[in-house]
């Protein structure tokens, strides 16, 4: 039997937890009926000095026990952290901990904001991590040290498996029962809870936002204003540095120095943006999307999508666009 630490800090999604647990209690009920021998004991640890965790929502979950009750000596196969905390102390408890208890553990995991208390504990040095794209920058430019993947929906470097946020830690739980387990009993899993075993796009994390707006009031701020409203114009650095009176190699280096990204991809997130949200939301064609949007035609449309979301256009459409209501 494989022993399951979950340590859930407060403040956090708290279905985070409760679905890893329904997610591996699934794999023991399926088990069971080829064996009496359960493939999972899981025990919830809260961070608090009691056991009650407040989530973010407002709800509470009752915790098995207080993780400062139980010995990081202990052997265990793997330890699942669920959230980063509310304070700076709480973290810093947390980390400590897992740092003192990875040496007698098979593996160790976080979802979302877990990933800073593995930074913080040092277990990320040198390996490739991601966390929930909101904090992807924060996590690099905090802990420099770790290979910051902004892409995936979890990455596994060795013993440690980091996922994005919220339910990407189920994609990341389902992964880890087909590696303790094999293939066919993660697939009956995921039939049974009726979820992907693997989402359609891959793995890649479908962000929502633009972060990369310059940060004070400048001519390159409301240049990214104007960008955002004539996608379909003709974007080029020499036009936009003619905006901004500005030389094209001048423009290039203050536009990436105030917004960390370079013009042309910042228009390519943008248009790209721009066009997800035409085809979750209206009934365009997808010519005339690549042409609102500014990628001239179908075929340039397919290519961003298929790089950088790893689906068509058209996929992405039923994937995630609105359901017509009879």
């Amino acid at each position: 039997m494989q022993s399951v630490l979950i340590i859930v800090p407060a403040g956090g999604m708290l279905f985070e937890a409760a679905g890893i647990v329904d997610i591996l209690m699934q794999a023991n009920r399926l088990k069971s009926k080829d064996s009496h021998k359960q493939l999972y004991q899981v025990t919830i640890a809260a961070t608090q000095p009691h056991r009650v965790v407040q989530g973010f929502s407002g709800m509470s979950l009752l915790a098995d026990c207080r993780l400062s009750d139980l010995d990081p000596r202990q052997r265990r196969d793997t330890i699942i952290i669920t959230g980063r905390g509310q304070t700076e102390e709480e973290g810093t408890g947390v980390a400590d901990w897992v740092r003192r208890a990875a040496p007698r553990v098979r593996r160790v995991v976080s979802v979302c904001g877990g990933a800073f208390l593995l930074a913080q504990s040092g277990l990320l040095d040198g390996r490739r991590a991601t966390t929930h794209w909101r904090l992807l920058d924060m996590l690099q430019s905090r802990f420099p040290k770790v290979k910051v993947e902004k892409g995936p929906i979890y990455v596994q470097d060795g013993s440690i498996w980091t996922s994005a946020g919220v339910s990407a830690g189920f994609d990341l739980t389902l992964a880890l029962v087909e590696d303790d387990h094999g293939f066919t009993l993660a697939r009956d899993v995921a039939q049974d809870l009726v979820m992907f075993l693997r989402r359609p796009g891959g793995q890649s994390q479908f962000s929502r936002y633009l972060l990369n707006q310059a940060k004070n009031p400048s001519p390159i701020r409301d240049l990214q204003s104007w960008i955002l409203e004539h996608l379909a114009r003709d974007l080029s650095v020499e036009k936009l540095a003619d905006r901004v009176a500005m030389s094209p190699r001048n423009f290039t280096r203050v536009f990436t120095r105030e917004t960390g990204t370079t013009p042309a991809k910042y228009i390519e997130e943008a248009r790209l943006d721009a066009a997800r949200q035409r085809l979750e939301q209206g009934s365009e064609g997808i010519e005339q999307v690549a042409a609102t949007t500014g990628f001239g035609n179908s075929l340039n449309l397919r290519r961003v999508f298929e790089r950088n979301l790893q689906l068509t256009p058209t996929e992405y459409r039923h994937r995630f666009g609105a359901r017509t209501l009879a």
